[in-house]
């Protein structure tokens, strides 16, 4: 992490969105908050955001995993807080494991 550049390098984010096979343009399509790609490029790449945005992508994530699961599925969804999904957000849990594993595609 440089706090000069504000560059925290790769986000939990992510790889998150890789387990999930998560595009991009998944998230900025499914957005209803005017996301853009280079929102989305920036924070998988770790460029430190604000908590708003930083919570606009919580949501947007949210959403599109979502629809990814069937009906059963949604029960068992654990929706991802924005502290997960960014190492540098106040309160993140390096420790934390991902409860949603067993619902990811293989």
């Amino acid at each position: 992490m440089d706090t000069s550049t504000r560059d925290h390098g790769s986000q939990p984010l992510d790889e998150l969105m890789e387990q999930w096979r998560l595009k991009n343009h998944d998230l900025v399509d499914i957005s209803e908050e005017q996301l853009s790609h280079k929102q989305v490029q920036k924070a998988r790449k770790g460029r430190q955001l604000t908590l708003h945005l930083m919570q606009k992508i919580m949501r947007t994530i949210n959403a599109a995993v979502l629809l990814k699961l069937n009906q059963e599925q949604h029960a068992q969804f654990v929706p991802y807080a924005h502290k997960q999904l960014f190492n540098y957000a106040k309160g993140h849990d390096a420790g934390w494991q991902d409860p949603n594993r067993p619902l990811m595609p293989q």
